[in-house]
C-alpha cells in the first residue's frame, strides 16, 4: 500500500467523518503562505476517539476548524456521514454544524463574560428555534448546580468551571462528533484530570464521537482509541493508542514519547531523538519534513517524501527509516 496518501483510511460502514487529502493555508504577508496543513487525510468511526498530538504550529488546531469549515480549507475533503461539508453554504452548512461542534482551548475567553450562564448555553437552541429547554440537564450533566450557576456570570467562575460551560454549551445541541482543541492545555494539573474524566464519562452517555488535540501525548494516550501524529502539515504515524505507546516507528513519535516523564522506558533521552527549532510553515523542507530535526536522515529523505504505508494492525507510518524494525505489509 505505499505511495497512497489515503491507503490508511478504513472502508467501514461506521465511518462517520472522512477527511482526504485536505489542505489548509494563511497568507503570511509579502506574497508569503503558511502551509499549515499539506494532504492530510483521516477517519473516525461512530463512537471513537482520535488523538491528534504534535507540537506547537504542527496544523492540529487549524486541521480541526477546517473539519467545521472556519475557515474553509483551501482543498480536501471532508464528509460527515456521506455530507460533503466543503459543498455547504449558508444555512445548509449551519444545520450541519448543530451535528459538529467544539470546544476551545481557553474557555475563560471562549465565553462572554456580560452573560448569564443560562444565556451562553441556551443560545444555540433559540438561534435555531428548537423544542424544549435542556440548559439545567446539560448543566447538571458537566457537574454544575443549575440553581446556583445558571444565573451568574463567567467571570465568577474557575477555569475549569468555565471549561464545563463551554462543554455544556456543545453539548446542548446534541451534537454526533465534539472537537476537543487543547481542551485542558489551559487548566492545573489536578483540573486537567476532572475535565478528562467528564469527557470520558459524557462519551458514553451521549455516544460521543471524539477529536481530541494537544501537543501532550501523556493526556492524549489516556482518552484515545487512535492516535494521529502530526509534524509541520503532515501525518507521520496513526495507530490504536497502545500500540502506538508500544511500538512507536516513526523517530518523532519516539521523541515525543520519550519526553514524557516516566513514559519512554526503553528509549534514549529525547534531546538525542530530537534537535533544533521546527522549520517554518512558510517554507518547510524538501521531502520529509521532520528530516533537518531527524537522527536517522538519509539524502532520500531529503529527495522523495516518504508517503504513509502499513506497518502494523491498522498501524501507518510515514518514514523512509523506521526507528525500530517493522513488519512491512505493503
Amino acid at each position: 500500500m505505499a505511495g497512497s496518501g489515503k491507503a490508511h483510511l478504513r472502508p467501514r460502514d461506521d465511518v462517520l467523518l472522512r477527511v482526504e487529502d485536505l489542505v489548509v493555508e494563511f497568507p503570511a504577508g509579502r506574497g508569503r503562505t503558511v502551509r499549515a496543513v499539506s494532504g492530510v487525510s483521516f477517519d473516525l468511526a461512530r463512537g471513537e476517539t482520535l488523538g491528534i498530538v504534535g507540537e506547537s504550529g504542527c496544523g492540529k488546531s487549524s486541521a480541526a476548524r477546517a473539519l467545521v469549515q472556519l475557515p474553509p480549507p483551501r482543498s480536501g475533503s471532508v464528509r460527515l456521514d456521506g455530507v460533503e461539508l466543503t459543498a455547504l453554504r449558508g444555512d445548509a452548512l449551519r444545520l450541519v454544524r448543530q451535528r459538529l461542534q467544539m470546544i476551545f482551548q481557553d474557555p475563560v475567553s471562549s465565553l462572554n463574560p456580560r452573560r448569564r450562564v443560562r444565556d451562553i448555553v441556551g443560545e444555540g437552541p433559540r438561534v435555531w428555534r428548537l423544542p424544549g429547554d435542556r440548559v439545567d440537564e446539560v448543566l447538571e450533566a458537566v457537574g454544575l448546580d443549575p440553581a446556583t450557576a445558571a444565573e451568574r456570570r463567567s467571570h465568577e467562575f474557575s477555569g475549569g468551571q468555565c471549561q464545563r460551560i463551554s462543554i455544556a454549551r456543545a453539548l446542548i445541541l446534541d451534537p454526533e462528533v465534539v472537537i476537543c482543541d487543547e481542551p485542558v492545555s489551559a487548566l492545573d494539573v489536578s483540573v486537567q484530570a476532572q475535565i478528562l474524566n467528564l469527557l470520558e464519562d459524557l462519551k458514553a452517555r451521549y455516544r460521543l464521537t471524539l477529536v481530541f488535540i494537544a501537543h501532550d501525548l501523556a493526556v492524549v494516550k489516556n482518552v484515545s482509541d487512535r492516535i494521529m501524529v502530526m509534524y509541520l502539515g503532515k501525518v507521520c504515524e496513526l495507530a490504536p493508542g497502545a500500540d502506538l505507546i508500544a511500538r512507536p516507528a516513526h523517530p518523532y513519535t519516539r521523541a515525543l514519547i520519550a519526553s514524557i516523564p516516566g513514559g519512554g522506558s526503553g528509549l534514549p533521552p529525547a534531546d538525542t531523538l530530537i534537535s533544533g527549532e521546527p522549520p517554518s510553515p512558510v517554507s518547510p523542507p524538501s521531502g520529509c519534513r521532520f528530516r533537518t530535526r531527524c537522527p536517522s536522515a538519509a539524502a532520500r529523505c531529503a529527495a522523495e517524501e516518504p508517503q504513509i504505508r502499513q506497518v502494523g494492525d491498522d498501524h501507518w507510518l510515514a518514514c523512509h527509516y523506521p526507528a525500530l524494525p517493522v513488519s512491512s505489509k505493503e
